[in-house]
């Protein structure tokens, strides 16, 4: 993997290990030669994470849409900014410059940038890892309602296995490189639920 996006909250949380952890990973990437694609802003976890790969030499490209670099929130320290004209640009461009995705801690936000990016999996659009680190367990209500999906038949079980889950970092990056896409498609055959 030559780089990965990370998918995280721009404010840290009321939990101080969420901006520790998000750090960490970006030094992490950074040690392991990943460069980072993120949301190109200066503030919370998505802050600390280019600032963690920043901190150790590491490749940061930050994606902005242009709204957003008006309130001054663009980091300025990035190996590269692309500033793009919607939310929608930015996840094209995120998507396009990575060979997989993690997600941090986050709001609404990083809940739909991960879902799209699982969508797209599923859909067949790409066959890039995708991944949460569950930091203090942030994730596992989130992970028990794709659970709940499978087991009212509206996600296949191989579809809800391509979310990969660690609460490690070195963890995590293992699985995703050796992740295996599912090779079935989305739909589910009402015989068969």
């Amino acid at each position: 993997m030559k780089n990965i996006t990370v998918f995280c909250g721009s404010s840290f949380g009321t939990d101080e290990i969420f901006r520790e952890q998000a750090e960490l990973l970006g030094k992490t990437l950074a040690k392991e030669n990943i460069g980072l694609v993120y949301g190109g802003a200066n503030v919370g976890l998505m802050g600390a994470v280019a600032d963690g790969a920043l901190s150790e030499n590491g490749t940061v490209i930050g994606v902005l849409p242009n709204f957003l670099r008006s309130k001054e929130i663009a980091h300025l320290g990035l190996t590269e900014l692309f500033v793009v004209e919607s939310m929608h640009e930015r996840k094209t461009k995120m998507n396009d410059l990575c060979d997989g995705v993690i997600a941090l801690p986050g709001g609404f936000g990083t809940l739909e940038e991960l879902f799209e990016m699982l969508t797209w999996s599923q859909l067949g659009l790409h066959k890039k890892p995708i991944a949460i680190l569950n930091i203090n367990g942030f994730y596992d209500s989130l992970i028990q309602l794709t659970e709940t999906m499978v087991d009212k038949g509206l996600l296949k079980d191989v579809n809800q296995k391509m979310l990969l889950v660690s609460d490690n970092i070195p963890d995590l990056l293992e699985k995703m490189k050796n992740y295996v896409p599912p090779t079935v498609g989305k739909w589910i055959d009402k015989d068969k639920v």
